[in-house]
């Protein structure tokens, strides 16, 4: 069974349009009521800063109580902080309310299992099934009851400050976080200033409009700017919902998520923290791999996709993991990725060996990587073509040992992105552009 409505990371749209109205929202709680939670059962409910986070909280309230389950409401906070108060409160399931980096005008709803993770696709299709059916009233003396919890976010930063190692504090350290006026708006800061650490807040100042327009992890222009301006050690930028991160150095330098995982990778061999492989996707750049290969440790590619690095991750028995965009697992630490707890793992290193970002990350040449997307009429495998996987095997042979060639569709889109890295950056942007070239020849 294919799923209609979730997708890579739950169900996400434009608000007001289906599927993200009020009545599905009520309808999916009912679905997931059913599905996950017995009368009696639990569920608690975060959200970050979008306008639109109060219509779906109340309609999601609804749809649960209405199924006779009752209702933990938390409020605005990241969404590995919901996946963490989950466990924390015994719930039967977690749900966060957002559109994670995406802008104010869309929302979105995604669950967790009782002990934090993200469910799985036969779950999903389980819930859709049920969407079918109306949504359940139970009898009276049955339904649930809902309440907030005003120790959540305090339970949840003391558990963020816990996952620094030997009692370390961030004294003498001097951060500028970006919270991306969402989610981690006010835990980031509180957090940090808690360890001793010296803040500057930007983008912390939502107004449930605000979320992700042009701060955060995927706008860091004025973290970017800020960091060197103030003398900053490191500038700190979650995305929307809080499971993203990416870093400036003290030069005001991006530091992606494969640097992040460069940094902790190598750090965690030295203390010895280090178990498993670590564990990138198809879409890391080939200078992690070298420089992880150079260190002898084990570096492994999954999918594009947290919950892929996550699967990879158990199976290998890794401890870190992540993407370049900055989505990243310390599954020692969390069941699911956690931008706070991931930059406070790199600043533990900074503390520990006295070492600016700039010279941890430094060992980690980045290949030149250059992404087109070729737009097609229909959503198509490339790989299916042998028009296509000649054009990459020849295009694989000039690039010879230094270079890498991805070709993925994409799982939203009717896009095929082609994706090219080597040493050589005039060659990688050459051999990109005839690749494409022929993708969009061979879906005409």
């Amino acid at each position: 069974m294919s799923k209609k409505y979730f997708g890579t990371d739950g169900v996400r749209g434009a608000v007001g349009q289906d599927p993200m109205t009020a009545d599905f929202a009520l309808r999916l709680a009912s679905a997931a009521a059913q599905v996950l939670v017995p009368t009696g059962g639990t569920v608690l409910i975060g959200k970050d800063t979008r306008l639109s986070g109060y219509m779906f909280e109340s309609a999601l309230e609804a749809g649960f109580t209405a199924a006779g389950a009752d209702v933990l409401l938390v409020g605005p906070l990241p969404t590995p902080g919901v996946a963490y108060l989950t466990q924390e409160f015994s719930a039967d399931l977690g749900v966060v309310i957002s559109a994670s980096h995406n802008l104010y005008y869309d929302n979105g709803i995604k669950f967790f299992d009782g002990a934090g993770s993200k469910l799985s696709d036969e779950v999903e299709e389980a819930i859709e099934a049920s969407l079918d059916k109306a949504a359940i009233t139970v009898d009276s003396q049955s339904l649930g009851k809902a309440q907030r919890i005003d120790s959540a976010l305090v339970r949840y930063e003391k558990f963020c400050a816990s996952t620094l190692p030997g009692g370390v504090r961030l004294d003498g350290l001097k951060v500028v976080f970006d919270g991306a006026n969402g989610a981690g708006y006010k835990v980031g800061p509180r957090t940090l200033a808690n360890l001793d650490a010296e803040v500057i807040p930007i983008g912390c100042s939502p107004n449930g409009r605000n979320i992700n327009d042009n701060c955060g992890s995927t706008k860091p222009d004025l973290l970017q700017l800020t960091v060197p301006a103030v003398g900053a050690d490191i500038g700190i930028a979650l995305d929307g919902d809080g499971d993203r991160v990416v870093l400036m150095d003290e030069a005001g330098q991006l530091v992606d998520g494969d640097q992040i995982l460069y940094v902790l990778a190598t750090a965690w061999q030295e203390e010895g923290r280090l178990h498993g492989p670590v564990v990138g996707t198809v879409m890391s750049n080939l200078g992690l791999e070298r420089a992880l290969q150079e260190r002898n440790i084990e570096f492994q590619r999954a999918a594009v996709g947290d919950r892929y690095v996550l699967e990879a991750l158990k199976q290998g028995g890794g401890v870190i993991g992540g993407e370049t965009s900055g989505h990243m697992i310390v599954l020692d630490q969390t069941t699911t990725g956690d931008g706070l707890i991931t930059a406070l793992q790199v600043l533990a290193v900074m503390k520990r060996t006295g070492r600016k970002l700039s010279e941890l990350a430094a060992g980690m040449p980045k290949y030149p990587q250059t992404m087109l997307n070729v737009r097609t009429e229909q959503r198509m495998d490339p790989n299916a073509s042998s028009q296509i996987r000649e054009a990459v095997s020849a295009a694989e042979d000039e690039l010879a040992d230094s270079g890498r060639i991805v070709l993925r569709a994409s799982g939203t889109e009717p896009v095929i992105r082609v994706m090219v890295e080597g040493r050589d950056e005039k060659q990688v942007n050459s051999v990109a552009e005839r690749l494409a070239a022929v993708v969009a020849e061979a879906a005409g």
